[in-house]
């Protein structure tokens, strides 16, 4: 067993293909295969199944999957500790945010990062928070910026932005209802609503506080796509709530953004692994997207740095 057929093994089990593996990896089908057979070979137990659909794992690629990435991630930690020594941050670091965050963060904190460490490598994933939180007790990914997290003994929760929520609608649409100044909450089930599906972050918020007075949004569609809702919402099938940098960008004839007269927030937090010890890239990597974040995610009349207490 070496780290090369781990690293292998692990691309194979998270992409669910062979193919698909290769390709990510840069080397011949073949040679993956023959790779993972040598590995099972040393094994002595199967560690997929191979199907025309592609692979998935026996029990026992499923608890080799697990010892396979704290393996790769001690690798990772060595090298990191050494470039330490040579006065170079180097490594990998994996960050992962909501879609509408991805799209404004990525480009600014990717120029910083090779900037700063040009010997070390910056993966982004874009996902909903509740796959990002999974995927950091997984150990997937690094730092995951989310929405209102639940608190975990998995995860170490830092405050980040507060983003306010604003009530999104086509605009020139007519609702039948008042659409100047601020929204009451109290009016807000006489808006059709297009929303994630739980355990969405900003439906779970909506829900919460119209449960808080008695009152219940009216959903007419569950949408997990923030671009998706907003095509609806454009097209005439209902209203959203998001925060403003959803239609940040957007052609400004396509969507008009009402606030709540008691402004309606949600969290946006950066979340770590508590059982895990952060190494020197990740911590500096924290600390710049803690530092380049708000002024980049929250322009004016939108998103405000949050409060640090906690």
């Amino acid at each position: 067993m070496n780290i090369k057929q781990l690293d292998y093994f692990l691309h194979v089990a998270e992409l669910g293909s062979f193919t698909k593996a290769a390709a990510l990896l840069s080397i011949a089908q073949p040679a993956l295969s023959r790779q993972i057979r040598l590995l099972e070979i040393e094994l002595k137990q199967n560690l997929l199944y191979r199907n025309g659909r592609g692979v998935s794992m026996t029990d026992a690629g499923k608890r080799l999957v697990e010892h396979a990435r704290g393996i790769l991630q001690q690798v990772d930690r060595a090298r990191d500790e050494l470039g330490r020594t040579m006065g170079t941050p180097v490594g990998r670091v994996t960050v992962a945010a909501p879609p509408s965050v991805e799209r404004f963060l990525t480009v600014p904190l990717v120029k910083s990062f090779r900037a700063q460490f040009p010997a070390a490598n910056l993966a982004m994933i874009g996902g909903l928070s509740f796959y990002i939180a999974e995927w950091l007790a997984t150990g997937r990914i690094d730092i995951g910026i989310i929405y209102n997290p639940v608190p975990s003994p998995a995860m170490e929760i830092i405050p980040f932005l507060e983003e306010e929520l604003f009530l999104i609608s086509p605009r020139h649409a007519a609702t039948g209802v008042a659409t100047d100044g601020p929204l009451r909450l109290k009016d807000l089930p006489r808006y059709p609503l297009i929303i994630p599906s739980r355990p969405n972050a900003i439906r779970m918020r909506v829900e919460t506080q119209l449960a808080n007075i008695g009152a219940r949004a009216e959903v007419v569609l569950e949408i997990d796509g923030v671009p998706a809702i907003l095509d609806l919402v454009q097209e005439g099938y209902g209203h959203a709530v998001l925060p403003m940098n959803a239609i940040r960008g957007q052609p400004p004839e396509r969507f008009s953004a009402r606030a709540f007269n008691k402004p309606l927030t949600t969290h946006l937090t950066l979340v770590i692994p508590a059982q895990r010890p952060a190494t020197p890239l990740m911590q500096q990597t924290l600390e710049l997207i803690r530092t380049i974040g708000p002024g980049i995610l929250a322009p004016p009349s939108s998103p405000r740095p949050a409060r640090k207490e906690r």
